[in-house]
């Protein structure tokens, strides 16, 4: 049997006070849904869990350090593809949290390459006031403490759209298998709060409403938060889990089947985008500035970057 827990349980993660106003930030990015117009700017559509590393780190540096300017726009991963394929948005750069998701949407259509950045893991966070919350400082089992969760009291984001929250689903999918759990998975889908707007998802926690949110290390560091770390048996962050990680699937409702995989981001230009030059511009300097990432709780290790397919000459570093 593998251990569940990498810590005592007992561990909150700060790595920096961004936010005070985090839930007022987050809100108004998703609110420019809509606004990748601009001619003046790169235009890059994004997973929500980078919302905030985009908009107080990546992008600032990248004005500041060529002569582009920058705007954002972020919503789950699946979604942003969607919004590619269909047309709706027009980006010079999509980035996507899930790596073999982006490949198999926007190729060979939309792009014919893309390069993976960084890495990230799934954590449970929680409000330390709340009996769950304490009974996970605790180090009781995290998943027989979200068992006894009351339906809406444990938040995930929504499996039809971010990658985020179908790995909450391939979570419980895999610690049912491991200790014969039976109906885990369903009945915790049936239980849980499904955030629409990944980048909202711990807003539920701050405002009382929920007690505990499956959710990425970066975004529970950035809102300076309780979490409860998970084994790499379970928490889609160490590749040497890959084969683990891939036991488990879901089928979203649009009709794709995804495997448990690494949470690795990857970002391409999208074919016929409207600035190209810019497009490669920003996915050099993200490539080239994996510290201003660091800084947000992502991880950026030797690994990284990996291309597959060709990149143009001027984005390989």
């Amino acid at each position: 049997m593998h251990s569940d827990d990498r810590s005592d349980g007992t561990a909150t993660r700060s790595r920096r006070d961004l936010l005070a106003a985090a839930g007022g930030l987050t809100a108004g990015l998703v609110g420019t849904a809509g606004c990748l117009g601009s001619t003046d700017r790169v235009r890059v559509l994004a997973a929500g869990s980078l919302a905030v590393a985009l908009e107080e780190g990546i992008g600032p540096a990248f004005e500041s350090a060529t002569d582009h300017g920058y705007e954002g726009e972020y919503h789950g991963t699946n979604a942003v593809l969607r919004f590619v394929e269909d047309g709706t948005k027009q980006p010079d750069v999509v980035i996507g949290a899930d790596v073999a998701l982006l490949q198999e949407r926007l190729y060979p259509d939309d792009t014919e390459w893309d390069a993976a950045f960084a890495a990230n893991e799934v954590v449970i966070a929680y409000t330390p006031e709340t009996e769950l919350g304490q009974r996970l400082a605790a180090g009781e089992p995290w998943y027989e403490v979200v068992a006894d969760a009351a339906d809406g009291e444990l938040a995930i984001s929504d499996p039809d759209l971010d990658p985020l929250g179908y790995r909450a689903l391939l979570l419980f999918e895999l610690v049912e298998r491991e200790h014969g759990l039976e109906g885990f998975r369903d009945a915790m889908a049936d239980r849980v709060y499904r955030e629409p707007d990944e980048p909202q998802l711990l807003a539920g926690l701050e405002n009382g409403n929920r007690a505990c949110a499956v959710a990425y290390s970066n975004m529970a560091a950035e809102r300076d938060v309780a979490v409860r770390e998970l084994a790499d048996e379970y928490n889609f962050g160490n590749p040497e889990y890959a084969d683990r990680y891939a036991q488990a699937s879901y089928t979203t409702a649009d009709g794709h089947t995804v495997e448990g995989s690494p949470v690795v981001y990857t970002a391409t230009v999208r074919a016929g985008a409207d600035r190209p030059d810019a497009g490669r511009a920003f996915v050099s300097f993200l490539l080239e500035n994996g510290d201003l990432l660091a800084d947000h709780g992502f991880r950026v290790d030797e690994s990284l970057p990996r291309f597959h397919g060709e990149p143009p000459e001027a984005i390989v570093p």
